[in-house]
């Protein structure tokens, strides 16, 4: 700002009062104040001067598994439609499943003085975050439940979505229906794993551990266990993938078998209508949780104390043809 003043040939105080756009300077001194900042390339640091002010430092973080991953990335922008509608900017990070980067992320995201905090899950313990949550930072868990901590959270209804698809492949004529599920340790792994087996009960049909695969997964892991479950005598005919990226690597290890074992995904990605056969999901829309989860976030922002929520969104069976064909 002594450079800006020192070229407009002004006051600092007439630089402060020109950035903060305050009333009382003439235009032509404004003007020449405007033309030093563009030609110094100063900037002001919004979140110094909020910090000076005591006011919010117009930022939410978000700790995410993987911004690489389409689901995530859906969610993330979602996250960013109804901040900017608040005037607030995103910072965002992925864990990559591991909770000690996961702490890292949230923590650090904290120093900068967010105003507010999206996580989703890569751990079971939270009460790292007791200290900001105490002091007036509101926090809200997507995707999955924290561990030991009450809080804001918005899932997806991982039971019920898993369970109809188990039904809808039986209703197709299928017996013997496999599940690979991620690593079980992760709360939609094993809510999904539930669904499968409450779905073989409703359908009346067995459930077979021999037909069960939980990761994490690679793609070399997923070609040996179709290997498995789809030889011998009494293979599997049908199977329910347990995420989009399992979703992937089964399809690239069906892709010579002449014959395909039916199939459902658990979260749509792109494309999955233009493949040879399409293929059918149970699809949970990342945007809308997103979008419930950062409308949370800002009600508690704008003053709602209302006791921790739980809110469960459901999903839908989209049949597109992959998971609509017999034994």
């Amino acid at each position: 700002m002594s450079d800006v003043a020192r070229l407009a040939g002004v006051s600092i105080k007439t630089v402060s009062r020109v950035v903060n756009d305050e009333p009382g300077v003439h235009v032509d001194t404004a003007e020449r104040v405007l033309a030093a900042i563009e030609r110094l390339g100063f900037r002001r640091n919004v979140g110094a001067l909020n910090l000076r002010r005591g006011s919010s430092t117009g930022t939410i973080g978000l700790v995410l598994e993987d911004v690489a991953n389409p689901f995530y990335s859906g969610l993330t922008r979602a996250v960013e439609e109804v901040a900017r509608g608040y005037g607030r900017q995103v910072l965002t990070g992925s864990s990559d499943e591991d909770a000690g980067r996961e702490r890292e992320l949230a923590l650090e995201f904290c120093a900068r003085r967010v105003d507010g905090l999206i996580v989703v899950p890569a751990g079971l313990r939270h009460g790292y975050l007791m200290p900001e949550i105490a002091s007036g930072t509101p926090v809200v868990f997507v995707d999955r439940p924290p561990g030991d901590v009450l809080a804001d959270t918005v899932l997806v209804d991982n039971i019920e979505g898993a369970s109809a698809a188990v039904v809808h492949l039986a209703a197709h004529g299928h017996r013997r229906v496999a599940f690979l599920g991620d690593a079980p340790d992760i709360f939609t792994a094993t809510e999904r794993l539930r669904g499968f087996r409450e779905g073989c009960a409703k359908a009346g049909i067995p459930y077979e551990e021999r037909f069960v695969a939980m990761g994490p997964h690679t793609e070399a892991s997923v070609a040996a266990t179709l290997r498995r479950i789809l030889g011998g005598r009494h293979p599997a005919t049908a199977l329910l993938t347990g995420n989009n990226r399992i979703t992937v690597h089964v399809l690239r290890a069906i892709a010579g078998i002449r014959r395909r074992p039916a199939l459902v995904g658990f979260d749509d990605f792109e494309l999955a209508d233009l493949l040879d056969p399409p293929v059918s999901v149970v699809a949970l829309d990342p945007g809308t949780l997103g979008k419930s989860a950062a409308e949370l976030l800002f009600a508690r922002l704008d003053g709602d104390t209302t006791p921790p929520r739980r809110i469960v969104l459901p999903v839908r069976l989209v049949p597109r043809g992959s998971g609509e064909v017999g034994p």
